[in-house]
């Protein structure tokens, strides 16, 4: 059995009667066609399974489409699956559809990512930028379209944020740690040069220097290599001469890691505070700076949506708050007190 052609507006037409270009105005400004004759239109279409190209028509105008198109890291991480669905959310309650691509975390797979996405006319670009750089998407801003940041600024563009607490977040947390007497605080994150990370590594010094301690650095472990599997890094951190009796980790990934290298550890085990929330945290116990990733991509959505019918307002940054839970694992007191 053979695939069965699309119907085309010249079959539909044939059916109902009337000329492609009456068909045409049905599906593009029906208002300038008698009633009957839309009926009659539609009810050709319904029966030929006739779906007009939205896309197409588009292009011929020269404008881009309704659709949101959002760029994001690795499929299997749930921080970027929360923001994807706050963005469906939000998106589908004002009838904008929703594209999803991903770069794999990767820098050098952004731009072609984004490229391809915007090779479709999305009305709207949202990106979880990983490159250095996105200087690239300079000329698409001019052309009207609004290009939305999350979780970190885009470099060498003028663009709308949403980011959240970051530095605040892990003072915070580092802070609580301090307070019940850790003294060597360890903090590890993969990848280390995106500005989130840059922030809450700021975030961490700083508690640090309000209790007068420096050279953090031997207990720091900040890498920029997607192999590296996240509890060899924390493993390695822990191997040291002077090891840290807590650490803060700098996201989800490498808070499961984490774990996976104090298993066995027991009572020498030091204390845990995670950046991100994660499914089975609670059960496990771990304390951590915790977030609305699905808020995240509801605000990134209504901007972009906001943008799409005002291209030329003041670009904004908005930083969504953290709160920080506990569960356990970043009370327990240092193991040399």
């Amino acid at each position: 059995m053979g695939v069965q052609q699309r119907a085309t507006v010249e079959d539909v037409a044939r059916l109902a009667g009337v000329s492609s270009k009456t068909v045409s105005r049905v599906f593009g400004n029906r208002d300038l066609v008698a009633p009957a004759t839309v009926e009659r239109v539609l009810d050709a279409a319904k029966r030929l399974r006739f779906r007009p190209n939205s896309l197409a028509r588009t292009l011929r105008r020269g404008g881009g489409t309704d659709t949101i198109g959002f760029v994001m890291g690795e499929l299997g991480n749930p921080f970027y699956y929360g923001i994807a669905s706050g963005i469906e959310q939000e998106a589908s309650r004002n009838g904008n559809a929703l594209v999803v691509a991903t770069t794999g975390d990767t820098p050098d797979g952004e731009q072609r990512v984004v490229d391809a996405l915007l090779a479709q006319r999305v009305g709207a670009l949202l990106l979880v930028p990983v490159a250095g750089d996105q200087s690239y998407l300079e000329g698409e801003r001019h052309l009207g379209t609004p290009v939305i940041a999350i979780d970190r600024p885009a470099s060498n563009l003028v663009a709308d944020a949403i980011v959240l607490a970051n530095r605040s977040g892990v003072f915070d947390a580092t802070s609580r740690l301090l307070a019940r007497g850790h003294r060597r605080i360890g903090y590890v994150c993969n990848p280390a040069a995106v500005r989130a990370q840059v922030e809450r590594v700021q975030g961490y010094r700083e508690a640090m220097a309000a209790y007068g301690i420096g050279g953090t650095e031997r207990w720091e472990r900040l890498v920029d290599d997607p192999r590296a599997a996240p509890e060899r890094i924390v493993a390695d951190l822990l191997s040291g001469e002077d090891p840290p009796t807590a650490v803060v980790t700098g996201n989800n990934r490498m808070t499961i890691g984490a774990l996976r290298a104090l298993r066995g550890l027991g009572e020498d085990a030091p204390a845990l505070i995670g950046f991100d929330d994660f499914d089975t945290a609670d059960v496990l116990g771990v304390s951590v700076i915790s977030h609305d990733p699905v808020e995240l991509g509801r605000r990134a959505a209504r901007l972009a949506i906001e943008r799409m019918g005002d291209p030329l307002g003041f670009t904004r940054r908005i930083e969504l708050p953290t709160r920080f839970i506990e569960r356990g694992s970043g009370e327990r007191p240092p193991r040399d007190a």
